[in-house]
């Protein structure tokens, strides 16, 4: 019983709100096919959750997104 926590920063998309329902649903379906493809496992049994993060609440290298790549 697989269980996959996809995050992802909240931009982009329509109106900068993040990854659309589309877009969420393709990556869904992309992973549990995967998993299917690659382990064996039941698509039934195989759960996907997304986790959308503001920029401000994701660092990297110590800073959030933001700061990052205003330095880039």
């Amino acid at each position: 019983m697989p269980y996959v926590n996809i995050k992802i920063t909240r931009e982009g998309g329509p109106e900068g709100n993040g990854a659309s329902a589309e877009e969420k649903a393709r990556l869904i379906a992309g992973v549990t096919e995967l998993l299917q493809a690659v382990l064996g496992k039941n698509p039934a049994t195989t759960f996907v959750v997304i986790d959308e993060v503001a920029l401000e609440d994701w660092g990297i290298g110590g800073l959030p997104v933001p700061q990052y790549r205003a330095r880039q």
